[in-house]
């Protein structure tokens, strides 16, 4: 008898409880802030982040042929190079933080010798990856 008085009085209150609805509302100053951070962040687009140096090199085939292999070894990692005479200089990967490219460069350290981080200013968004 009394599991079934709470059994009712449960309902019941689900029953009344189901009919309300919360109402937000926001300043105008905050709604127009937020508009404009949203619109500011769109535009932007590329962000400053991290990726793993793979190799530095004068000879490009060298490194054509270093790309390759890791575009086979690793076809879900982003790697490109960049020539800053005299130099060759292949990267992998596309992160926001440190310690995520760090991750990679610890998996990559195993079939890689002397790797190391660098500072890339203009990482496009979508290139960034969000893993390892």
């Amino acid at each position: 008898m009394k599991r079934s008085i709470f059994l009712f009085c449960s309902l019941l209150a689900c029953w009344a409880l189901s009919g309300q609805s919360v109402k937000v509302s926001m300043e105008p100053i905050l709604k127009e802030m937020m508009t404009q951070y949203a619109a500011t962040n769109k535009a932007q687009a590329s962000e400053a982040g991290w990726r793993v140096q793979i190799l530095a090199t004068t000879d490009r085939q060298r490194l054509e042929s270093v790309q390759q292999s890791f575009r086979y070894h690793y076809p879900n990692i982003p790697v490109d190079w960049e020539h800053n005479p005299p130099y060759y200089k292949l990267q992998a990967g596309a992160f926001s933080t440190k310690l995520d490219a760090l991750r990679l460069k610890f998996i990559l350290s195993k079939e890689y010798e002397g790797l190391y981080l660098v500072r890339d200013e203009s990482i496009a968004k979508g290139e960034l990856l969000n893993y390892y």
